[in-house]
């Protein structure tokens, strides 16, 4: 990551910090105040980026919607899909013990 691109990830910090609106005028007034050059499509990026957002309930919940998005996901088809891995799991230990029927083990 540049040190533009910190930059405007603290700016965006420090506004939410602050409760304060998250605009492209003030991510540049406050890297323009650190002195850091910052390319002019960041400070839009970010702006509608996190338009009507709360950041630091975004910061706050990090992993718990990403999670259990998939975890609801995968409850929901196991449920149906009970029976197939079982099936699965007979035919490979099946494959595993057919290689102690040729006669020799790894440290025969």
């Amino acid at each position: 990551m540049s040190v533009a691109e910190k930059a405007i990830v603290y700016a965006t910090l420090i506004l939410a910090d602050d409760n304060v609106e998250i605009t492209a005028d003030k991510l540049e007034a406050i890297t323009k105040a650190a002195g850091v050059a910052v390319e002019p499509i960041y400070f839009d990026l970010f702006a509608k980026a996190f338009a009507g957002k709360d950041v630091n309930e975004l910061l706050l919940n990090v992993g718990s919607a990403a999670a259990a998005a998939p975890a609801a996901g995968g409850a929901a088809a196991a449920g149906g899909a009970e029976a197939a891995p079982a099936e699965e799991e007979k035919k490979e230990e099946e494959e595993e013990e057919s290689d102690d029927d040729m006669g020799f083990g790894l440290f025969d």
